[in-house]
């Protein structure tokens, strides 16, 4: 049930978000380097504000209150892009936006653990991963049969996702049933302190480390839509770029994460380094949309590979009472390393071409896992579950 609400509200994000970036460059007059920056400080928004909805799904006890608040903000904003006659208003709507973004995430992260027994913990993940995907695919295929029906009239576009973001914040309130908790600490037990921290191992913090730094090596998706005018896609087409990554997304999450409980999670997450490389690399020399569509994909498959795995490992090692706290520091390094990713991206892409912010971002990835196999960390990670 988490997984279709997930995936309503995806549904109306993604008919916005694969128009936006083509919007506010052609429309509103903005750089890449502008759409870069505002993309990196809202993405690093929602996940940064995972930390403080974390925790206090964690004091509260009550994660389905801090989810429900979350996805309604989202839908909120909603009616904004639609409105807005200038850059102003579609900067307040897209940060006010992944506020609700990072005001869910944890606490429906948590959840989902709360929910899922050990066992089948990978797959669980999986599974909710994969059914947001499939909005994330949805929403820009409507936006591609939208588009052309009205042609290209975006703001018509932006006024239909109102409607799957209210039946998200619906299907929340009327269809889940938060469970009761196994571990019922007392108020001051769940109160957090800096302290907490120490409950959270020195493998929990190797995990945020390392999420943290391959974030850092993948920027915002907005640059793949801008990427695809440059190789030949029109307008009223660029939602595919989203379309394609979302399916294969989609398709590769659930097996994966059901792999992950049978073969070591770090290994997959290598693996996903290796194909985030090939991703990089073929965006940056792709020359038609065919070959283009490809890099796409292969982006769209190192997602499957390594976004629900990092989840399912960060509830191996987290007590259950730290669970929505160690989502939400999580995906505050990766939020930090987002930012700086996206506003790298964006200044390579007006400098140097889009060429560089591709292969850079390759070169980075191939750092970091070259960096794990030297320093010996391999080894141990496959060989420990934690």
């Amino acid at each position: 049930m988490l997984g279709f609400v997930s995936m309503s509200m995806d549904v109306s994000s993604e008919i916005i978000h694969s128009l936006l970036p083509v919007f506010m460059v052609t429309t509103l007059g903005m750089t890449v380097f502008s759409v870069g920056l505002v993309e990196g400080v809202a993405e690093a928004t929602a996940l940064i504000t995972k930390v403080f909805s974390g925790t206090l799904s964690d004091w509260l006890g009550r994660r389905k209150l801090l989810a429900t608040i979350g996805y309604a903000l989202g839908a909120i904003t909603k009616p904004v892009f639609a409105l807005a006659g200038g850059a102003g208003l579609i900067v307040t709507a897209r940060l006010v936006d992944r506020i609700g973004k990072g005001i869910r995430g944890a606490p429906r992260d948590a959840l989902v653990a709360d929910l899922a027994p050990p066992e089948i913990r990978g797959a669980a993940f999986g599974l909710r991963q994969s059914l947001d995907t499939v909005g994330a695919f949805l929403g820009p295929a409507l936006a591609v049969g939208l588009m052309l029906l009205w042609q290209n009239e975006i703001r018509t576009v932006f006024w239909i996702a109102v409607i799957p973001a209210v039946a998200a914040v619906a299907l929340l309130i009327f269809g889940v049933q938060e469970p009761e908790r196994s571990v019922t600490p007392d108020a001051t037990k769940r109160r957090f302190t800096w302290s907490s921290l120490r409950e959270l191992n020195s493998a929990y913090w190797w995990i945020v480390g390392l999420g943290g730094v391959l974030s850092l090596a993948r920027f915002s998706e907005a640059f793949l839509v801008l990427r695809g005018q440059q190789v030949g896609l029109p307008v009223a087409w660029a939602p595919v770029v989203l379309i394609a990554l979302n399916l294969v997304y989609a398709a590769s999450a659930y097996p994966i994460g059901r792999m992950a409980d049978r073969i070591s999670r770090p290994l997959l997450l290598l693996g996903g380094m290796l194909v985030l490389i090939a991703a990089d690399l073929t965006l940056a020399l792709a020359p038609h949309p065919f070959c283009f569509l490809v890099g796409v994909g292969l982006w769209g498959l190192h997602l499957g590979f390594t976004q629900g795995v990092f989840a399912a490992m960060i509830a191996d090692v987290a007590p259950e009472q730290l669970r929505g706290s160690a989502f939400g520091f999580f995906n505050l390094a990766s939020g930090v390393a987002t930012l700086l990713a996206s506003v790298l991206a964006g200044w390579l892409w007006d400098r140097f071409g889009s060429f560089w912010t591709f292969a850079v971002g390759a070169g980075f990835c191939l750092a970091v896992a070259a960096a794990v196999l030297a320093l010996g960390r391999l080894g141990k990670l496959v060989t420990a579950e934690f």
